[in-house]
């Protein structure tokens, strides 16, 4: 389980516009990281759009927001494009990043195997994790007001 103050885990995964994406590619800004289970679900559009709504937010204080799931490119692509989110969407359909975040559900609903775990993770300039929430119902949405306080004090 990662912690604060860990160095958050790199990775190379494709985006909804299947194009490769690092978090070493941000290595100059602060990054929020969050792990939904599936697209199109409705907590995940809920929390997804609230970061939607607050991008402008997020940009004043240099921050970046990726979001990962085991959901395909495709099916990444048409979720974006639906709900007019405007950060990368990024496929873990290996499940390799969301295993590493400690982000991922063995066993999910309606039988299904290996899906990520909802999770927020705050990692700074430097690849630090400075806040970390891995929640144990999909139900529930990540702290977004101790993410935005963990970014403000990095600033």
């Amino acid at each position: 389980m990662l912690k604060i103050g860990d160095k958050a885990p790199d990775f190379k995964l494709f985006d909804s516009d299947k194009k490769e994406v690092s978090l070493h590619d941000y290595k100059d800004k602060n990054v929020v990281i969050l792990f939904f289970p599936m697209a199109f679900t409705s907590v995940c559009t809920a929390e997804l759009c609230t970061m939607r709504d607050d991008i402008a937010y997020y940009g004043n204080l240099g921050t970046s927001i990726l979001a990962i799931s085991v959901d395909s490119v495709f099916t990444l692509g048409k979720f974006k494009e639906d709900q007019k989110l405007n950060f990368p969407l990024l496929s873990d359909f290996n499940k390799d990043i969301s295993k590493a975040y400690s982000a991922y559900y063995e066993d999910f609903v309606f039988g299904m195997k290996g899906v990520s775990r909802r999770a927020a993770f705050v990692v700074d300039k430097e690849g630090t994790i400075r806040y970390a929430e891995v929640l144990e119902s999909a139900g529930n949405l990540p702290n977004f007001e101790e993410v935005k306080n963990t970014l403000n004090s990095l600033n």
